[in-house]
């Protein structure tokens, strides 16, 4: 017996979906929305596909570059390209002038009177039947016999196709932000109130859309979707949050008294599956012997910050290294918005609750935390009083790494020691690690780095200073993060670890220089989060130097 259906609807709230059709009635899967998931892999396929992008284009005075693979491409300052999402949607990407520019191509959208009329149709024809199968089934199938009933007439030369696709997009999908939600190099999605939606691109920063909303428009949306997701959005209750089912954050802010051009939104995208290291290895964010040197400490269990400014990538980089850890630790993440993503299985999520019930903090998960034997904790954010308690944890045995907002060490230490924090300077040493990363531009392009990597020794209470060492320091002429040549943490506490002696030392550095290689080679031929954590547990049961070999005969590493 499938489960009970509700149809998103307002004209559809009065009759009964649990849904019991004939089999026919419901389209297959490859009939439902009348555009193919799959690419075109050429622009002249793509012309024939969607005559709307033919159209789009001879409008342009200069034709873009179609381009498939967006990671495969150098941009510079005068980037004009064009590149598909599925489903019948291009993007356009034209950087220069004031700020670049986001065009989204698409079916051209039918009036709201024909959609309205749509609904009404499809709502005669529910009456109190009950309809089997996922909703976009049901009304692609109620849109048809619609139609084929004469129920609404479509206007003369008016792609069925479109009408559909627009149809199924407001009552199953998100309206027009449903084509951004498709495109997996967005990285935040927002308007400012009426007027046009901006967009924040992994390679090309901030840039303006072509998607013009008006304040009715986007009230209409917004209350639609908050109605969908269960909760309240009004103006005694003007901001909420919610979570999309892509993982994505969706906040609102609505009304003109708090928002003074009207409701705004803003869209935190995540990607379905964890950017992996060999990945940023391939985008240079870090180098491939500052990969295994992470992977070594990782293994053995050290505390770290992963620290920078806003949109740096921080949690992208701290939920890559998490690869690293053992495959069967236990793990506690405490976060107030839930953006990491592990492929552990004892991995126990938690996040902070504070707009209902009875409160409860960072503070309060990291206490219980404790008393759950967990092998590593992750925290979101340290940001006030859960600083001291991670650092607690950290006293007591318990490896914890967070992300943090400070460019420098010297701001990392005053942030801890300082109001909120307030960590015992003592207590700083117990940290192993900070790693700091930023982001820069590059002509029109937005690069991420890895921009040093700092061994934290101790503290001196007399000098009043602490004690580290850089293990890697960003060189920017070159655009290379380059490696001090000695780690004291490897030489002190991974030797310590496997219980090896300092005559050991020369066959540590050339592991760290073999798992290198093994970094490399995933990220040319395997970067993918789910293939590096397999050669991790490839490595911790058969050795680093199996799997070394292995990749040197150009085998896969897993196997």
């Amino acid at each position: 017996m499938s489960k009970k259906l509700k149809l998103s609807l307002p004209r559809l709230q009065g009759f009964k979906l649990s849904l019991f059709a004939k089999k026919e009635e419901t389209p297959s899967a490859e009939e439902v929305w009348p555009f193919k998931r799959t690419v075109c892999e050429t622009l002249e396929e793509a012309v024939t596909e969607h005559p709307y992008l033919k159209t789009y284009l001879e409008s342009l005075p200069e034709k873009p570059k179609y381009v498939v693979n967006l990671e495969l491409e150098e941009y510079g300052r005068d980037t004009n390209i064009l590149y598909p999402l599925g489903l019948g949607i291009y993007v356009h990407i034209d950087i220069g002038g004031e700020i670049g520019k986001y065009n989204i191509i698409e079916p051209e959208k039918p009036s709201r009177q024909l959609l309205d009329e749509i609904e009404e149709a499809v709502a005669m024809l529910v009456k109190d039947k009950e309809y089997s199968g996922p909703k976009e089934y049901v009304l692609a199938s109620l849109f048809k016999q619609a139609v084929k009933k004469k129920l609404v007439k479509l206007p003369k030369g008016i792609d069925e196709k479109a009408v559909l696709y627009h149809f199924l997009r407001e009552k199953v999908g998100h309206s027009f932000i449903d084509g951004f939600l498709a495109d997996p190099w967005l990285e935040d999605v927002s308007i400012p109130g009426e007027g046009k939606v901006f967009v924040y691109h992994k390679m090309f920063g901030h840039l303006e859309t072509n998607v013009d909303v008006l304040k009715d428009e986007i009230n209409r949306l917004l209350k639609n979707i908050s109605e969908r997701y269960g909760k309240v959005l009004s103006y005694t209750h003007p901001i909420i949050d919610i979570h999309l089912p892509d993982g994505s954050r969706f906040n609102i802010v609505y009304g003109e008294d708090i928002s003074l051009r009207g409701s705004n939104f803003t869209i935190r995208k995540f990607p379905k599956e964890p950017i992996s290291v060999a990945q940023l290895i391939r985008w240079k964010t870090m180098s491939p012997e500052l990969g295994a040197y992470l992977w070594m400490l990782f293994e053995i269990g050290i505390s770290a910050m992963v620290c920078g400014e806003t949109a740096s990538g921080k949690t992208t980089t701290l939920n890559a290294l998490m690869g690293f850890i053992n495959s069967d630790s236990k793990i506690i993440s405490i976060e107030e918005t839930p953006e990491v993503n592990l492929f552990h299985k004892n991995w126990i999520r938690e996040v902070t609750r504070l707009h209902t019930g009875a409160p409860v903090t960072m503070f309060d998960l990291l206490k219980a935390a404790l008393r759950q034997r967990p092998d590593y904790i992750i925290v979101g954010e340290i940001r006030g009083e859960e600083g001291r308690v991670a650092f607690q944890a950290i006293e007591t045995g318990h490896p914890v790494i967070s992300t943090m907002h400070a460019g420098t060490l010297s701001q990392l230490f005053q942030r801890l020691t300082s109001y909120p924090i307030e960590v015992p300077k003592t207590h700083i040493d117990g940290l192993n690690l900070a790693i700091f990363q930023a982001r820069m531009e590059r002509g029109r392009r937005f690069i991420r780095r890895v921009t040093s990597v700092n061994e934290i020794i101790g503290y001196e209470p007399d000098e009043g200073r602490l004690n580290y060492l850089p293990a890697f320091i960003y060189d920017p002429d070159l655009d290379k993060i380059r490696f001090m040549g000695s780690s004291f943490h490897l030489e002190n506490k991974v030797l310590a670890f496997r219980g090896w002696g300092k005559e050991r030392l020369r066959e540590l550095y050339d592991e760290l220089n073999a798992r290198a290689e093994i970094l490399s080679f995933l990220a040319e031929n395997f970067p993918g989060y789910a293939d590096v954590w397999k050669t991790c547990i490839a490595v911790r049961e058969k050795g680093v130097w199996e799997v070394y070999r292995k990749v040197k005969e150009m085998r896969i590493p897993w196997e």
